[in-house]
């Protein structure tokens, strides 16, 4: 095969403002056979892995590492990215690099195995050009996500069958700002298109600033935030083996002040609800003299199942909390089983006498007899006298009540009357033999949450990240409300709603607050933030404005996340309370519109599910739904457990299906299995939308039927297909990118794409 029959293009993607989708894509330009962009063969377990063969023209992204220093809104860059040539044949590649917009990026450099290249600019309609000759030539729709820019281009060089070739990029960047958070994407998310699993990809970012950095949230990705001081931060994130779904965004703002709060608002229509979200961040470290002590009250199960390695876990994370405790703070320690002892009969002053004493009595605790869950938290909130210090109760139990009283209702209504100082309850549930239920309910009758401890998690860890969260609080009763400039006399309903958390809560100092919620009102407003802070009442204001209608998708995650968060309140009020018809049918059409399956929605995912038929398909998560009567045991630990990371999510998912062991212990559980594997055939997450495979054909989740029955016909890959996408831009372009028929909805007109 001679050098000019097969050509290859790399892309690489710089920072879009709203939808970047590229880093890394080998493009076969060959002139004698179609040539589509690798993608992983998925092989679902019990199958045994199977050996195939390599295509002649394949490749893979071995690693991609990520460095980027953030300083003063100006990113300076470094990729480092290893392709390896897993095919038959020799490859020509030139890489080539789309640029976001014009004057986005500076001293661009490019190496290749230590050897810098040259680069030609070309402008937008050449880039477009050279684009759709490249799609149409491969029949592969993928490359649709980067029209409309200009791009560089780099000469060709070889890379022989076997052989790997290491890309290093670096670039400068100044970022854009939005309602005064700073924007940082880099491009991932098309790293998907190779041969198998990427086996490392790892991004480091540092923001550096003169003043000190207040947010810093990732709406992408799970990420690991140090920060040694007020002004330095480090984000890490890494995956192994793993295929990348969506680009790596970060936000992060600077200011002055003991707390920073900002609001992003997305609205895409003027005649519905928008969705907000508040970030909100105390100062790193809180001044010593203004953080108000504490009181901590630990509460800890030596049944005797507890015994063995459960309790060695327990008096390290008891250890981890007395060490860590402050001067000024009160604390005890109690331990039950059918009887209940305390480390003193009331709350101790913290200081190294007391902490010495403590750890002695850690050191005693060993595990026998039943469970007496009344009379521990009886006890425990007995301690608590003063309502105007910051009061934690951290309860852990790896059991069922099987003393004292057992009833899960009274025990519920008994803690919530001990509770005289409006203490808040951590609980921990240890295991899968717990009452999951009873925990839920006493974490939310007493303004606290629950955790679930899998046994082969660490309870020491658990306990541990709990502390380190509430170690510091910084205002505590808080409690949010937005005031408009002008209200008119004819509202009646309130101008925010569903907001996520809805209960007040603390701020601790280094914490980041994560709400949600949906508006009616539009415009400018204002942020009222009242609390306590050191016994005292305080209030601070800070402006906002709410989009009236949101002119492009960079900010609709906002609605992903509200609906996942939605989703897991809707999961607990039936939980808790009840089944409820409204709010079934509420949680089949969330889970439809937006493709967040759950276990009780993973049916949507059989292709054979009418969609469109609510009714029908609320009977069926009704059923389905009966599984939350479990309380304890492996399957109600997984529901509550599952519940737990929908109200708690702190990122948009680009896709949300029930793992299959979550499932376990389930009477629907062999279901749910095959629905997960099910979904990565019959539902796509792109961007905001939501698609679903039926009958041959990928279908828009926001067309109705009417919408449908008068769909206009194109033709892929014709002049006027690329003319459509050429219109709607990336934002549009990203849903075009399916190989079979696509129903897709543009401006309340229905289109279908025909192969």
């Amino acid at each position: 095969m001679n050098r000019r029959s097969v050509q290859f293009a790399a892309f690489l993607v710089l920072l879009a403002p709203v939808c970047a989708q590229a880093q890394g894509i080998l493009v076969v330009e060959n002139v004698a056979e179609r040539v589509r962009l690798p993608r992983p063969i998925i092989i679902w377990p019990p199958h045994p892995p199977r050996p195939v063969p390599p295509p002649p023209i394949s490749y893979k992204i071995k690693e991609l590492d990520v460095q980027a220093r953030l300083i003063d809104q100006v990113a300076q860059v470094q990729v480092s990215q290893t392709f390896v040539n897993d095919g038959r044949q020799p490859l020509e590649v030139s890489f080539v690099f789309p640029l976001p917009y014009d004057g986005a990026v500076e001293q661009m450099t490019l190496l290749v195995d230590g050897k810098e290249y040259p680069a030609r600019l070309l402008d937008a309609k050449e880039a477009r050009r050279m684009y759709e000759e490249i799609v149409r030539r491969n029949h592969d729709p993928a490359l649709l996500e980067w029209m409309g820019t200009g791009l560089f281009r780099t000469s060709v060089f070889p890379v022989p069958p076997g052989e790997s070739r290491a890309v290093s990029l670096r670039y400068s960047q100044l970022l854009r700002k939005h309602q005064g958070l700073t924007d940082f994407l880099f491009p991932l998310s098309t790293a998907k298109y190779t041969s198998t699993p990427p086996e490392k990809v790892s991004i480091r970012a540092t923001i550096e600033s003169a003043d000190p950095i207040k947010n810093v949230y990732s709406p992408t990705h799970a990420v690991e935030i140090a920060r040694p001081d007020e002004r330095h931060a480090t984000i890490i994130y890494e995956s192994k083996n793993r295929v990348p779904t969506s680009d790596f965004r970060l936000f992060y703002d600077v200011g002055r002040g003991n707390l920073s709060t900002r609001v992003l608002s997305y609205r895409p229509g003027a005649g519905e609800d928008g969705y907000f979200l508040l970030l909100a961040s105390p100062r790193i470290e809180a001044d010593a003299r203004q953080r108000p002590a504490k009181t901590v009250v630990l509460v800890i199960d030596r049944s005797g199942s507890m015994s063995g390695k459960k309790i060695e876990q327990v008096r390290d994370a008891l250890k981890y909390v007395l060490n860590n405790l402050r001067q000024g703070d009160l604390f005890n320690i109690v331990a039950y089983d059918s009887a209940v002892e305390t480390f003193r009969p009331e709350l101790q002053r913290f200081d190294e006498q007391s902490r010495a004493a403590a750890l002695g009595f850690v050191e005693s605790i060993f595990a026998g007899g039943s469970t007496d869950i009344d009379a521990a938290l009886r006890t425990a909130f007995g301690q608590l006298q003063d309502a105007a210090r910051p009061s934690y109760v951290v309860f852990l139990t790896d059991g069922l009540p099987t003393a004292g009283e057992v009833n899960e209702m009274k025990i519920v209504e008994n803690a919530r009357g001990y509770n005289a100082v409006r203490a808040r309850l951590f609980v921990f549930g240890a295991g899968y033999d717990v009452n999951s239920r009873l925990l839920d309910k006493l974490a939310r009758a007493n303004f606290g949450q629950s955790e679930f401890v899998r046994p082969d998690e660490n309870i020491e860890a658990s306990i541990g990240k709990l502390y380190n969260r509430i170690e510091s609080p910084v205002m505590t009763g808080v409690r949010l409300q937005f005031v408009f400039d002008e209200m008119s006399g004819g509202e009646y309903a309130p101008p925010i709603n569903r907001v996520y958390p809805k209960e007040s809560f603390d701020l601790f100092a280094g914490e980041q607050l994560l709400l949600v919620g949906r508006y009616r009102r539009s415009g400018a407003a204002k942020v009222t933030v009242e609390g306590t802070v050191g016994g005292k009442p305080h209030k601070l204001d800070f402006p906002a404005a709410l989009a009236e209608r949101s002119n492009d998708e960079s900010f609709a995650f906002i609605e992903k996340l509200w609906v996942v968060r939605r989703i897991g309140e809707i999961i607990d009020e039936l939980d808790l309370k009840g089944k409820n018809d409204e709010l079934i049918k509420e949680l089949v059409e969330l889970s439809t519109r937006h493709g967040i399956l759950t276990h009780y929605t993973s049916f949507m995912a059989d292709d054979s599910v009418d969609l469109r038929d609510v009714a029908s398909n609320a009977r069926r998560a009704e059923k389905r739904l009966d599984a939350l009567g479990e309380a304890s045991g492996r399957g109600g630990f997984n529901q509550r457990a599952m519940k737990g990371s929908f109200q708690k999510a702190q990122q948009a998912p680009a896709a949300a299906m029930p793992r299959e062991a979550d499932a376990a212990g389930t009477p629907f559980a062999g279901e749910v299995a095959s629905e997960a594997q099910q979904a990565a055939e019959t539902v796509r997450n792109i961007g905001n939308r939501t698609f679903f495979r039926r009958e041959g054909q990928w279908i828009d989740s926001r067309l109705n039927e009417e919408q449908e029955k008068n769909a206009r016909k194109v033709k892929q890959f014709s002049d006027e297909y690329f003319a459509l996408a050429a219109a709607g831009g990336r934002e549009l372009a990203q849903y075009m990118v399916f190989d079979e028929p696509l129903l897709l909805e543009i401006d309340g007109q229905a289109y279908l794409i025909e192969p």
